[in-house]
């Protein structure tokens, strides 16, 4: 990272109370696109404006930042297929790893931020209707008859694939475990399963202003936001045991070394990371990766048994093999429901 660079972010550091502001786009010096999943469109519209306030504070340069929404799987297939991002933002790192095999991004882009560039982390949560009419308290519950699930579709977005794996990963944690178990279980679950949209945000409408199912499987920070904003109609229940859910960060390399914003899309991944940064992400409910930032808000976030991808599973490109290309034991295990 280039030496004044890491002066303006150590200045983002320290600093506070910045005002938000909309930048316009006649006035902007240039265009910056962060593509980003379903349920970010909140975080990144206020950390754009704040990051576009210090920018322009630091540099005297305005920009205009877009933002670019859909499911992680579906956005990452747009950027191998053209869309010009200058960074992506999305649900899991497998999706960055698709884009890399096009050769936008650089091998290695994990090692270049800290957290193997993940800059805040969430984890998979229940939504019921308020009272929890159908006593849905863990992962086992899932799979009682007459329970309605709503939940996105694995093909096509990252939380659904977390929300597997999750339930997969519960299983094998049981007394005497294994695959064949694990499978088994997932399979009762998804049995159940009532609508499968295309993305997290659309399964929120499905189950919060439809109204329809008994149980919505979803991030952690969608079930708080909802929460907040749709009123007192329904709790949020944790799981025993869930997975650790990391969304990552890269910066576009084939685009930026075109459109000359590599130093601004470095700036903007550090951001991120600073206090400002952190404490938007709690103030969205993602869980920063600050442990300072983190314990201020620890009331904010229940304590929770976590396990990883890379514990349980071998890490993403395996687990993307195994269970979510064409013809894996996803597809094996749908095809049989319907």
């Amino acid at each position: 990272m280039k030496t004044g660079l890491k002066a303006l972010i150590g200045a983002a550091i320290v600093a506070s109370g910045f005002t938000l502001t909309t930048v316009s786009a006649q006035a902007a010096d240039r265009q910056f696109l962060n593509v980003s999943y379903d349920a970010t469109r909140e975080f990144y519209d206020e950390f754009n404006k704040s990051f576009g306030t210090y920018w322009k504070d630091r540099t005297g340069r305005t920009v205009d930042f877009k933002q670019s929404h859909g499911g992680s799987g579906k956005q990452a297939r747009s950027v191998v297929d053209g869309l010009k991002g200058d960074v992506v933002t999305l649900a899991l790192a497998n999706d960055i790893d698709e884009i890399v095999k096009s050769g936008q991004i650089q091998p290695g882009w994990q090692k270049e931020f800290p957290y193997n560039s993940a800059p805040y982390t969430s984890t998979i949560v229940f939504m019921v209707r308020k009272g929890n009419p159908k006593k849905i308290k863990d992962w086992t519950d899932l799979t009682k008859p007459g329970v309605q699930i709503i939940t996105p579709n694995p093909k096509t977005g990252g939380l659904p694939r977390w929300i597997y794996l999750s339930a997969w990963g519960y299983a094998l944690k049981q007394p005497a475990g294994n695959d064949a178990k694990a499978r088994e279980f997932v399979s009762k679950m998804y049995g159940n399963v009532k609508v499968m949209d295309s993305a997290a945000r659309a399964s929120m409408t499905t189950f919060a202003e439809r109204g329809i199912g008994d149980v919505l499987l979803t991030w952690e920070n969608e079930a708080m936001i909802s929460q907040k904003t749709l009123g007192n109609k329904f709790d949020i229940v944790y799981p025993s045991m869930s997975i650790l859910t990391e969304p990552s960060v890269a910066i576009v390399d084939k685009t930026v070394e075109k459109n000359g914003n590599k130093w601004l899309a470095t700036g903007y991944i550090n951001y991120l990371y600073s206090p400002l940064g952190q404490e938007m992400a709690a103030r969205h409910f993602y869980r920063p990766r600050n442990p300072e930032i983190l314990a201020k808000y620890s009331k904010q976030f229940p304590a929770l048994k976590t396990f990883t991808i890379d514990e349980v599973f071998g890490g993403w490109a395996k687990a993307q093999q195994t269970h979510f290309v064409n013809g894996a034991v996803f597809d094996q295990i749908y095809s049989k429901k319907r």
